[in-house]
């Protein structure tokens, strides 16, 4: 719940920037209305970029991929002791 209220925050801020940039003529009125665009691209942008960080670091783990296996085989062997067809190895 808190984090839905940081979000309704933070939108009713960056109105409340919006309408008062479109009020006032600190920006021209033509490129006050183009500012919620410029802030979903500069959004969308900013989401691809950490995107491609988290894929650059995205972090390898052969411990986890012995276990991994190890779980794999564990569970074929209970299933076929259960008679279950798994397939072959």
């Amino acid at each position: 719940m808190k984090h839905i209220i940081k979000i309704l925050t933070l939108l009713v801020a960056i109105s409340a920037v919006w309408i008062g940039l479109l009020e006032t003529s600190v920006v021209p009125r033509s490129y006050a209305w183009l500012l919620p665009i410029y802030f979903i691209v500069s959004l969308g942008c900013y989401g691809l970029l950490m995107v491609g960080v988290g894929l650059m670091r995205f972090p390898t783990c052969p411990q986890e991929a012995v276990l991994l296996q190890q779980d794999v085989a564990e569970a074929k062997e209970f299933l076929k002791k259960r008679g279950v067809d798994v397939g072959s190895d």
